[in-house]
């Protein structure tokens, strides 16, 4: 049952903390529900994935009892859908000092939501770049077509914790939510329709895997859905490599082998 939580630490060493930022049980009945992060270095801070209209109140909320809004160095977004951006216009009020990292081609998308951005927009190259915060460094890991042409993952090199857009996404069924993948057998069946509707494609899904283990992450936190830590990190990371999507599987089901 879902129940509201605040914000959960995912890690502090002291210097350097990383946030998962909370839910709210009405939020189930706006939409697929949606996690935010928080990466704090020092006295900078990064928000992943900030998200939409709808949950801006309970990040802001969230965000303000662990760091003042106004040294949030950078708004994060893995791609352009409205339940990753369309809050911007709110958090340029309240971190007027924050840089948008997104895509290079949805940055002219931007003022199609009401923002200007002139002068606060880092347009992130299709092969990624690095981030600094404060002591540390936050990378943007190509995620392309999975599901947007323009799509990063952002892997958080102190802590370990790859913040993996919509890889990884889970629905649940209303009502029901849990923060941490326990039983990964039962949590694949939340999964599977939706990769294989969402990720365009499994070459690129498998190129993602492949350079994900390179990585070596302790912990999997995706947009939407549960996180993985521990032994389901490997599952996962098995699971999505023998998988089937996109494309392959519209292919077969609506023209044949």
């Amino acid at each position: 049952m879902i129940r509201n939580m605040n914000s959960y630490p995912l890690y502090d060493d002291g210097e350097h903390r990383v946030y998962w930022l909370g839910i709210e049980e009405a939020e189930d009945e706006k939409g697929i529900l949606t996690n935010q992060y928080l990466v704090i270095d020092g006295n900078e801070g990064a928000l992943i994935e900030p998200g939409g209209f709808f949950v801006f109140s309970r990040v802001l909320k969230n965000v303000s009892s662990l760091i003042p809004p106004t040294q949030i160095r950078y708004l994060m977004y893995s791609h352009q859908d409205p339940d990753v951006v369309a809050g911007l216009n709110l958090w340029f009020e309240y971190a007027p000092l924050a840089k948008v990292a997104v895509s290079k081609l949805w940055v002219r998308f931007i003022p199609h939501m009401a923002v200007l951005s002139a002068g606060r927009t880092i347009g992130i190259p299709d092969k990624g770049t690095e981030f600094k915060l404060g002591n540390s460094v936050i990378k943007a890991i190509p995620s392309h077509y999975l599901h947007s042409p323009g799509n990063f993952s952002f892997y958080d090199e102190k802590s370990g914790i790859l913040f993996s857009t919509d890889i990884g996404a889970a629905a649940f069924p209303e009502g029901e939510w849990y923060l941490f993948v326990e039983d990964f057998e039962e949590h694949v069946k939340l999964m599977e329709g939706f990769h294989q509707r969402y990720m365009s494609s499994t070459k690129a899904l498998r190129a993602w895997v492949r350079s994900v283990r390179k990585l070596n992450p302790k912990v999997i936190a995706p947009q939407h859905g549960a996180i993985f830590r521990d032994e389901n990190v490997g599952k996962f990371l098995d699971w999505l490599e023998s998988l089937e999507v996109g494309i392959d599987v519209f292919e077969k089901e609506f023209y044949g082998d």
